[in-house]
């Protein structure tokens, strides 16, 4: 196992509602906890630089979805479990269908980018699966791939019905930064490791067709071989916008994205979440609790003062 990977011990006891309990070890140090602020202090940005100035230095403004226009870490994980469930997912030495807990899926989704890796990952390190589509554990590669794939379908539908019924609100701030960016002549796109379909649907239903259709670029995990943290969706989105790297602004939530984002040579701004307010997010321009307070001027403001580092 690499170096970086986490080490999952599965005790022999469950709980009283038969759940395993899983129990995480990190190899890698632990991460830093960021201070909590609501905003970007105006104490910090150069009043010496004008906004038209400012202006120049931003042309595109480039969202993740998961975490960042929507908080969907927890509805991921209730839809892996409502499909490990229907298959009957069972993890050697376990008789019960697999569940990922709250703690156990904070960090799984925060080191592992993309809903097949991450299946794969586990599975590799804990035991193939036997399930109602395979009586005994996946031997070949073939079987290992139809069982991930079948897997994922059915956990993206899962997590459809989710986001259709009506219950999931956009985070904070989000849907006016991107209107405010629009109307300044910026180009607005969404970048996400998650199957377009499931994207779409969120888009579709949060930030509206109006503002969907309106895209300048639309990535999803689909349209890339590398999932993030590498940087190839965020290096394609650059290029079908014409944009260089430098003039891009990249919203995400997680270091993983963040790794990304500033591996194609963009800079980041993070919107954390309660899942990822831990990680150590030193490589990031800003870091936000949420968008609420954050306008396009800040980022435009934030972005200059990089450039002209």
């Amino acid at each position: 196992m690499a170096s970086n990977a986490m080490v999952l011990l599965c005790p022999p006891t469950t709980t009283r509602h038969h759940i395993p309990l899983f129990s995480l070890h990190k190899t890698t140090t632990s991460l830093r906890r960021i201070p909590y602020f609501s905003s970007y202090s105006t104490s910090t940005r150069s009043s010496s630089r004008s906004i038209s100035a400012s202006s120049r230095a931003m042309e595109a403004l480039i969202f993740d979805c998961d975490g960042v226009i929507l908080e969907s870490e927890d509805l991921h994980r209730q839809a892996y479990n409502l499909a490990f469930a229907h298959f009957n997912v069972r993890c050697p030495p376990f008789s019960e269908p697999l569940i990922w807990d709250i703690e156990f899926y904070d960090v799984l989704q925060n080191q592992v980018g993309g809903g097949k890796p991450k299946m794969r990952w586990y599975f590799k390190e804990n035991g193939w699966p036997s399930s109602t589509l395979f009586d005994t554990p996946p031997e070949t590669d073939i079987d290992r791939a139809n069982l991930i794939d079948t897997l994922q379908d059915w956990k993206t539908e899962a997590y459809k019905d989710i986001i259709k019924s009506g219950s999931v609100e956009p985070r904070p701030g989000v849907l006016r930064l991107m209107d405010e960016a629009r109307a300044s002549g910026k180009k607005v796109a969404v970048c996400s490791a998650a199957t377009k379909s499931s994207v779409i649907l969120c888009l579709e239903n949060l930030i509206g067709m109006e503002r969907f259709e309106g895209l300048d670029c639309f990535l999803a995990g689909d349209d890339v071989k590398e999932k993030k943290p590498d940087p190839s969706i965020y290096i394609t989105a650059s290029k079908k916008l014409g944009v260089s790297e430098k003039a891009c602004l990249v919203v995400e939530d997680s270091v993983i994205g963040l790794q990304a984002a500033t591996k194609a040579g963009m800079s980041c701004v993070i919107t954390y979440t309660s899942s990822t307010a831990n990680q150590d997010f030193t490589d990031a321009i800003a870091k936000f609790p949420d968008l609420s307070d954050v306008r396009l001027k800040d980022l435009e403001e934030l972005l200059e003062n990089v450039v002209a580092a």
